[in-house]
């Protein structure tokens, strides 16, 4: 099974790479971003849990991503494989999807970290709010949002490097660029 987590801050690509990752190798495409924002727009308890979390550039707490992702990879363990995207965003989360692989005899099979410069990202989510709508890409949820990435989320590449399965990339290229270079190593650990 082919377990791939891909990791960089808002506006690095993630989601973009992931389709085609997804399309590609068919794999069980989990995004906590989309996931949480389907449960606030159905208005469910945990959506309106994490609604005003979300709009105030914070990070869900893990027990609740954690519990959402629990769900949704036991509801699909006859799946190719899954493609983590927006998860780990914590070094606790990283040991709890490390866990949750081992009770299912799973591993990842690779981490993909995109890495873009901090004048790309706020460009790139700038334009997004515009075709989007995203409400929480406005230029104080932008800086709020780099922040807790730099210091939430950038400990899980530590994590995962001392793993050796961590494999980073630069994201300021053209969208075909990135994709080739990822296929690349996903092709070589499959």
């Amino acid at each position: 099974m082919l377990n791939i987590v891909i990791i960089g801050p808002p506006g690095a690509g993630k989601g973009t790479q992931s389709q085609y990752i997804k399309d590609k190798y068919n794999l069980t495409y989990l995004s906590t971003g989309d996931i949480l924002r389907e449960e606030i727009a159905a208005g469910t308890d945990v959506g309106k849990m994490v609604d005003d979390i979300i709009k105030h550039g914070k990070l869900v707490p893990d027990e609740i991503v954690v519990s959402i992702i629990r769900h949704k990879v036991l509801s699909h363990l006859s799946s190719p494989g899954f493609l983590f995207d927006g998860f780990p965003r914590t070094v606790h989360q990283a040991v709890m999807l490390d866990d949750l692989m081992k009770e299912n005899n799973l591993k990842i099979s690779a981490v993909l970290s995109l890495d873009v410069s901090v004048d790309v990202l706020t460009a790139r989510m700038l334009e997004r709010a515009k075709t989007s709508g995203r409400s929480d890409d406005n230029e104080e949820t932008i800086v709020h949002r780099l922040r807790e990435y730099n210091d939430k989320t950038k400990p899980v590449l530590d994590y995962y490097e001392k793993q050796g399965n961590l494999h980073t990339f630069c994201g300021d290229r053209k969208i075909e660029e990135v994709f080739k270079s990822l296929c690349e190593v996903i092709d070589e650990v499959k």
